[in-house]
């Protein structure tokens, strides 16, 4: 697997410095991802293609060891629904396999959302735009480089609310 994506090449062409951090993707999802690579599940950021209805597709990136609360995003944008996109719309959007999505290079560029308390790393690993192939990076350049809304929209894997 190459080290080069089209993530990799949008982040080289704005200038942001990241680390490309290969692993054998086995399964999709950052609990997968930060086992494989020994590395913290709270810094494992997953990208999420989520619809907020009525203002269209979003990119969310939540900390792997959190879960997008649809409830808070909808909230958040002053409308009764958001949803997860189904993969293949994901897929379709993005131009990038699920397990595979990122923010950066996307076919289409979605509005970024960031979950705050991803800011609070100085390092974390973000899908670098296939399968297998994550980045190594300061949260503040990629809040910079997706000019991400930063929110408070995640939940904990045990909380049903």
């Amino acid at each position: 697997m190459g080290l080069s994506s089209r993530g990799t090449k949008f982040l080289e062409s704005q200038g942001v410095p990241f680390e490309p951090i290969p692993y054998d993707h086995k399964e999709k999802g950052a609990e997968f991802a930060a086992k494989a690579l020994g590395f913290p599940l709270d810094r494992t950021i997953k990208t999420l293609v989520v619809e907020v209805v009525s203002k269209g597709y979003f990119f969310v990136l939540m900390p792997g060891d959190l879960q997008l609360d649809l409830k808070a995003l909808a909230k958040a944008f002053g409308v009764k629904k958001a949803q997860m996109a189904d993969p293949r719309t994901a897929e379709k959007i993005t131009g990038y396999l699920t397990g595979g999505i990122s923010p950066f290079g996307a076919r289409k560029q979605l509005p970024v959302i960031m979950e705050e308390t991803i800011l609070e790393h100085k390092e974390v690993l973000i899908n670098g735009g296939q399968r297998g192939l994550l980045i190594l990076m300061d949260p503040k350049d990629i809040r910079n480089i997706t000019q991400a809304k930063v929110l408070s929209v995640a939940r904990r894997p045990d909380n049903s609310n």
